[in-house]
Order: structure tokens, then C-alpha cells, then sequence
């Protein structure tokens, strides 16, 4: 903990010589442009590889880049960046070499984290025939990491928090990206999200519910009493 002390204080020293305002206006709110979706992986810093400095990336990161939708911490950062934050870009961000997708590509028992797992060994079934022809385990794993990411960008698109983004004038923009740690190269893989979505409205779409009030001529339900809540 000592380096880590002390290298905050020389970062900090650094900071106020080259911008005697740096932390006052940090401390006065963030208006991010984007939400980076990543692997927890300790090669991959969000802010280091996109050039982006403090308050100007939100962050969420889990094995793997994954995006769950029963994933309260993921769908609650999200809906706050898209709602409140009101970013514009979304990205999610995967690395070739993740442990992670090795892991659930092999015919291997974990622990804990085969049940993390299986949502990429769904996108391993989705796209078995195609990683199939690849017979070298290296590209497909990197292909896997490829199809994994794109899949997650199509997972955000089902979520209700960015298809109610999509009809506001502002939609925030989707996008896949794969980072490369033997070069450092970012690679966009040009998922359209809003394309997936109007391809499978028809399935995922979906729209706010509408609560009748019960003065209305539709509203059908039964009268209470305030004083039991109780009908009436």
C-alpha cells in the first residue's frame, strides 16, 4: 500500500502543476460521453486504452465483457449512464486473449464461475457451425472473443432501458469494440444495435405499459377501501 500512496500523491502533485482547477472541477459533477463495457482483466484499462481521461468515461467491467440481463449491477449502471448521466456512446469491450472465454470454451469445471460461464457457451451454441470450421484453436478462440462482444451489443439492444433510449431524440450509439494486448490496437467491429433491433422487434420489442387510471372509461378493476386496502 506504500507505493500506491505514494503514487497517488505524486499523480496528484503532477495534476495540480499542470491544472490548479483539475479537482474542483471534477468535484463539481461528470458528464460523461461514454459507457465502457469491459473485461475485468487487469491488461485492459478502460481509460488507458481510449485516450480518455477522468470524467469522461463511465465504467462497468466483469469477466468477460458480458452483459446479463438478470445482472442487477450491469442494468443499474446502465439505466443511471443512459438516464441520468445521458452518455452518447456505449461500448462494449472485449480482448483478444481473455481468460475468461478460453475458460468456457474448454470442457472444464471452474467452480463458481461456470455459472458466469454459460452465458459464452450460449454464444458458443449460437455460432458452433462457423467455429467450427476454424481449426486452429488460437483464431477460434479470437473469433469467439469477436462473436462474444457482438453478441453483448445485441444483449444491450434487448434491454428495455436502451429501447426506451431509442425512441428519445438523443439515442445513445452502440458499439462493439476488440482490443488487441499484443499491439495495443482497438478494432471496431461495426455492430449496428439499432439494425438488430429493428430485425427482431417483432420478438424483443417492447414498450413502456401504460397504468389506466381507474377514473378512466377502460379501467375494469375492483374498488378499494383506503382504510383495509382491502375491495370494497
Amino acid at each position: 500500500m506504500e507505493d500506491i500512496l505514494e503514487n497517488n500523491k505524486q499523480w496528484v502533485a503532477t495534476k495540480n502543476a499542470e491544472d490548479p482547477a483539475f479537482f474542483q472541477r471534477l468535484a463539481n459533477g461528470q458528464t460523461p460521453r461514454y459507457l465502457f463495457i469491459g473485461c475485468s482483466d487487469s491488461r485492459v484499462p478502460a481509460s488507458g486504452i481510449t485516450g480518455t481521461g477522468p470524467g469522461e468515461m463511465f465504467v462497468h467491467r466483469n469477466i468477460a465483457n458480458l452483459v446479463v440481463h438478470s445482472d442487477m449491477n450491469l442494468l443499474s449502471v446502465l439505466q443511471y449512464a443512459v438516464e441520468v448521466l445521458g452518455v452518447q456512446d456505449i461500448l462494449v469491450v472485449g480482448h483478444y486473449g481473455c481468460g475468461g472465454v478460453a475458460a468456457a470454451a474448454a470442457n472444464k469445471q471452474y467452480g463458481l464461475i461456470d455459472n458466469w460461464l454459460v452465458n459464452i457457451r450460449d454464444v458458443v451454441r449460437l455460432h458452433e457451425t462457423e467455429l467450427l470450421r476454424i481449426s486452429e484453436e488460437k483464431q477460434r478462440l479470437r473469433r469467439l472473443v469477436e462473436l462474444n462482444v457482438i453478441e453483448q451489443v445485441h444483449n444491450l439492444a434487448k434491454t428495455n432501458i436502451i429501447q426506451n433510449a431509442m425512441r428519445t431524440d438523443k439515442p445513445p450509439r452502440l458499439h462493439g469494440l476488440v482490443y488487441d494486448i499484443a499491439d495495443g490496437v482497438l478494432k471496431d467491429l461495426n455492430v449496428n444495435g439499432q439494425e438488430v433491433m429493428e430485425e427482431l422487434e417483432h420478438i424483443y420489442g417492447t414498450e413502456a405499459a401504460a397504468h389506466p387510471d381507474k377514473d378512466s372509461a377502460t379501467y375494469d378493476g375492483p374498488e378499494h377501501d383506503p382504510a383495509t386496502d382491502q375491495p370494497a
